[in-house]
C-alpha cells in the first residue's frame, strides 16, 4: 500500500474513532448556527458572494430604463478599433449604412442630418503632410485650390482643374468638403480622371459626414480650410456657382476667405465652355481676380442718342461670368435728346440680383455747362477729368466711343489680357510690362493720320510642314505706339501720368516765349476725326516709349468691338473750324454759274467694313490655342506703323523726348530737365520758364501795344497795367508807344 493512502486511511479511521468516543451530550447539542460557525471559511465566503449578486440583480431590474427604442432601430455604438487601418475612415466613408451615430431623442431632430458631435478628419492629414516639398509654408507660391462640396459641382470643376495642371503654371489642388460618402478614387473614376491629370487631391470631409448637421458641416469646412491654409497657403480658392453648391459650403468659404484675405472665384454653370481661359493664368493673375477695378468712360456727343443706346444695351447684354460689374460714367452733351433721357431714366446698372442681395447703382451721369466752343486743351481736360484712379495699380478705365458696339465676350477678352499682362507673377516686374500703357479692344482700321488703311504685322509659322501653305503666316496680336479712342483700357498708373503730362503741357503752352526763341511749330500728326486728347497722349507715348496691345484674330469675321460709321460725329472741339469757314464763305459774293464744292479731307474719316461681333468661346478664336504670348515676343510697331525692336524703341523714345523738352518743355539743353524719370510723373519733360533761359544774353523782346485814345484812356491803361501785373509783367514807354516788358515786375 502506498504511503499516502495509508496515511489517509489511518486519519479517516482516527476520525471515526474520535466521533465514537465523543460524549453524547455534545453531539446532541449541535444546532444549524453552530454548524454555520463551524463550517469552513470558504463556504461562508461563497455564500456572501451569492447574496451580493442577488442584490445587484435586484437593483438592476428595479432601475431598468423603460424608454429605449426597439433594438432593430438602434445604431451600432461599438467603439472603433484602437488603431485605425490606413485609408479606412471609421463611421463614415467606408462604413456601412448601419455605422452611424445614435439619433437624438427629440423627434424634431430625428432627420437625416442630425449629428453635431466633435469633428475629426481621418484622411486630410496624410495629403497635407506631403505638401512640404511644394513650398506650401510660403505666403507667396504657385498653389491654387479648387474646392467643392457636391458631386455635381465636382463633375464640372474637375475638367478645369486637370486642364490648369496640364499647363504647368500652377500647383493645382482639389479638396472635397461635402456629405457624400463616395471615396476620392471613386469620384475620380466616375469623372474619367486618369494618371495624366496631375492634381493633388485632398479629402477634407469629416467623420460621420452623411449624418452631420448643417452647423457641423459649416464648421467642418471652416476648420478644414484653416488646416489647408496652414500647410498650403493657396493664392486663390476656386469654387462652383453658389446656386449649385451647398449653402453651408458657400457661406463658410466666403467667410474664411475674407478672414484669410484670399480671392474666391465662383465659376458660373457654363464655365467649362466659356471660362476655360482662366486655366491659362498663373497664381499671381488669379489672386488679383477681385483686386482689379474697371470704370467705363463714355463721352457722348450731341445728336448721338441712337449710338449711345446701342452701346449701353451691348454693355448690359455682355457676359460678366459672375465678376464685379464695371462702374459706368457717361459724359452727356449740352442738349440731351428725348430718347437718351428716357433710356437713362430706366437704366439699372448693375442688374438687380433676383436672390435679393443689396443693390447699389454704379452709374454716374455728368452734364457740362454749355459753352460756345472749346479749345483743344479745354476739351482734353474736360474728358480726362472724368476719371481719376483711387488705386493706381488696380483702378483702370475703359474708354468707349458711342460709335462702338461690344461683343458679349468683350469682358472675357479684356480681363484675360489684363490679368495676364498686369498681374502675372512671371512678367509683372518686367520692362515690357512697364512700357505697356493699356489694352485696345479694337483692331485699328487706319493709321492715326487717316492716310491709308492699317496693315497689321504677320508672324511666320515655322511649324507648318507645307512650304506653300498659306497658313504659314498667322495673325498675331501686336504692340503699337499709338493710342485708341474707340475702345481701349488704360491702366490706372498710366492714366495718372497722362494727367500729369497734360497739366504741364497746358501750362507750357501758355508760357510767354520770346519770338526769337520760339521753336518752329510742330506738325499735327493725328487726324481731326479723333478727339483732341489723342494728340497729347501720342506725345507722351512717343516720349516714354509706351505702347498699347492690339488684338488680331485669325478670322477676319470676328471682333471684340464693331465701330459703326453711319452715325459718326466729328469731335466738338474741331467743328468750329468748319463753321468758321462756312461763315467766311457766305460773306463772299457767289457766282450762281459755279458749282459748290467741298473738301472731303477736312475730316479724313473713311468708312471701313464692320466685322461681326465675337460670340464663340474665346479660346477657340485666339491664336496659339488661347495661350497669350509673352510681351517680349509680340511685334512692336512705332507711331507710323513700322516694326521695330525694343532696343531701337528706347533710342527713338530718348531722341523724341529730347526734342520735346526743347520744343515744348522750354528746356535749353537735354540735362536741364527736372531730375530723372519718376513713376507717374512727367516733370522731367518740362522746365520752368525763366529758369533755364538766359534772357540777358539776348535782346529784350517787347510786345508793341498801340496807345489807347479817348476820354477813358487813363482808366483803360490802368486796368491794362493791373492785368499785366497779375501776370508778373509791366509796361514801359518807348517813344509814343506802350510796350510790355517780359521781365517780372519789381
Amino acid at each position: 500500500m502506498l504511503r499516502s493512502k495509508a496515511l489517509f486511511t489511518a486519519d479517516e479511521e482516527h476520525a471515526k474513532k474520535s466521533d465514537d468516543h465523543m460524549p453524547p451530550t455534545l453531539a446532541a447539542s449541535k444546532t444549524p448556527w453552530t454548524s454555520w460557525f463551524s463550517a469552513p471559511r470558504v463556504r461562508r465566503r461563497r455564500l456572501l458572494y451569492g447574496l451580493l449578486a442577488l442584490l445587484l440583480v435586484y437593483l438592476f431590474v428595479r432601475n431598468m430604463p423603460t424608454d429605449l427604442i426597439p433594438v432593430s432601430q438602434r445604431g451600432d455604438i461599438r467603439l472603433p478599433p484602437l488603431r485605425t487601418p490606413r485609408n479606412v475612415l471609421p463611421g463614415s466613408l467606408t462604413a456601412s449604412s448601419t455605422d452611424q451615430p445614435p439619433r437624438p431623442h427629440k423627434p424634431s431632430e430625428a432627420d437625416n442630418h442630425y449629428f453635431s458631435g466633435p469633428i475629426k478628419y481621418y484622411r486630410l492629414a496624410a495629403t497635407l503632410q506631403s505638401l512640404a516639398k511644394h513650398m506650401g509654408h510660403r505666403e507667396v507660391n504657385k498653389n491654387v485650390l479648387f474646392a467643392v462640396s457636391s458631386l455635381r459641382s465636382a463633375s464640372e470643376v474637375i475638367p478645369m482643374a486637370c486642364e490648369m495642371a496640364r499647363w504647368e503654371r500652377n500647383r493645382v489642388h482639389f479638396s472635397f468638403h461635402g456629405r457624400d460618402d463616395l471615396s476620392v478614387e471613386d469620384i475620380k473614376d466616375v469623372n474619367g480622371v486618369g494618371s495624366d491629370c496631375e492634381v493633388h487631391w485632398h479629402d477634407a470631409r469629416p467623420d460621420f459626414s452623411p449624418w452631420s448637421s448643417d452647423f457641423r458641416m459649416e464648421t467642418s469646412v471652416t476648420a478644414s480650410l484653416a488646416h489647408i491654409h496652414q500647410f498650403m497657403h493657396p493664392q486663390v480658392i476656386i469654387t462652383h456657382d453658389s446656386n449649385q453648391e451647398d449653402t453651408f459650403f458657400t457661406r463658410a468659404v466666403r467667410a474664411k476667405a475674407t478672414e484669410l484675405r484670399k480671392s474666391v472665384i465662383e465659376l458660373p454653370p457654363n464655365a467649362a465652355e466659356n471660362l476655360m481661359w482662366i486655366t491659362r493664368l498663373d497664381s499671381g493673375s488669379l489672386s488679383a481676380w477681385h483686386k482689379a477695378y474697371v470704370d467705363i468712360l463714355i463721352h457722348a456727343p450731341s445728336e448721338s442718342s441712337g449710338s449711345l443706346i446701342r452701346l449701353l444695351r451691348s454693355i448690359e447684354a455682355a457676359d460678366y461670368f459672375g465678376a464685379r460689374r464695371p462702374h459706368l460714367t457717361i459724359e452727356l452733351p449740352t442738349d440731351i435728346d428725348p430718347p437718351t433721357r428716357s433710356f437713362l431714366e430706366k437704366i439699372v446698372w448693375p442688374p438687380i440680383d433676383p436672390l435679393g442681395s443689396p443693390h447699389a447703382s454704379q452709374v454716374t451721369l455728368r452734364h457740362r455747362i454749355p459753352r460756345k466752343s472749346l479749345t483743344t486743351e479745354e476739351a482734353s481736360s474736360t474728358f480726362l477729368e472724368s476719371f481719376f484712379p483711387a488705386r493706381p495699380r488696380d483702378s483702370h478705365v475703359l474708354v468707349l466711343s458711342p460709335q462702338v458696339e461690344l461683343s458679349p465676350l468683350y469682358y472675357h477678352y479684356m480681363m484675360y489680357n489684363l490679368l495676364e499682362y498686369k498681374y502675372s507673377s512671371y512678367i509683372s516686374s518686367s520692362l515690357e510690362t512697364e512700357k505697356l500703357m493699356g489694352i485696345s479692344l479694337e483692331f485699328p482700321s487706319s493709321y492715326l493720320n487717316g492716310s491709308q488703311p492699317f496693315i497689321p504685322p504677320i508672324l511666320y509659322d515655322p511649324l507648318s510642314e507645307d512650304e506653300q501653305d498659306e497658313d504659314k503666316d498667322v495673325p498675331t496680336p501686336f504692340l503699337w505706339q499709338a493710342p485708341n479712342s474707340n475702345a481701349a483700357l488704360y491702366f490706372g498708373d498710366k492714366w495718372i501720368e497722362i494727367h500729369s503730362f497734360l497739366t504741364a503741357r497746358i501750362a507750357a503752352s501758355k508760357t510767354q516765349i520770346p519770338i526769337h526763341q520760339r521753336p518752329p511749330p510742330r506738325q499735327k500728326e493725328v487726324s481731326q476725326s479723333y478727339p483732341a486728347w489723342m494728340e497729347y497722349i501720342s506725345e507722351l507715348i512717343r516720349a516714354r516709349g509706351y505702347s498699347l496691345l492690339y488684338p488680331n484674330f485669325p478670322s477676319l469675321s470676328d471682333s471684340i468691338v464693331t465701330v459703326h460709321n453711319e452715325l459718326y460725329h466729328p469731335p466738338p472741339e474741331f467743328t468750329h473750324t468748319s463753321e468758321t469757314t462756312s461763315s467766311e464763305t457766305s460773306a463772299l459774293a457767289l457766282d450762281l454759274s459755279d458749282h459748290l464744292t467741298a473738301d472731303p479731307s477736312a475730316f479724313s474719316h473713311t468708312t471701313y467694313p464692320e466685322p461681326p461681333l465675337l460670340t464663340a468661346p474665346l479660346l477657340s478664336m485666339l491664336p496659339s490655342p488661347g495661350d497669350l504670348p509673352e510681351l517680349s515676343s509680340i511685334p512692336l510697331l512705332d507711331f507710323y506703323g513700322t516694326i521695330i525692336n525694343p532696343a531701337s524703341s528706347l533710342d527713338t523714345a530718348t531722341k523724341y523726348a529730347d526734342s520735346f523738352r526743347r520744343d515744348i518743355g522750354h528746356c535749353r539743353s537735354v540735362n536741364s530737365a527736372h531730375g530723372a524719370v519718376q513713376r507717374m510723373k512727367t516733370d522731367d519733360l518740362f522746365c520752368k520758364a525763366y529758369e533755364e533761359m538766359d534772357l540777358k544774353a539776348e535782346p529784350r523782346p517787347v510786345a508793341v501795344v498801340e496807345p489807347v485814345l479817348g476820354d477813358e484812356s487813363e482808366i483803360r491803361q490802368g486796368e491794362f497795367n493791373a492785368h499785366l501785373a497779375r501776370q508778373g509783367l509791366r509796361t514801359t514807354k518807348v517813344d509814343t508807344k506802350t510796350v510790355v516788358d517780359t521781365k517780372t515786375a519789381a
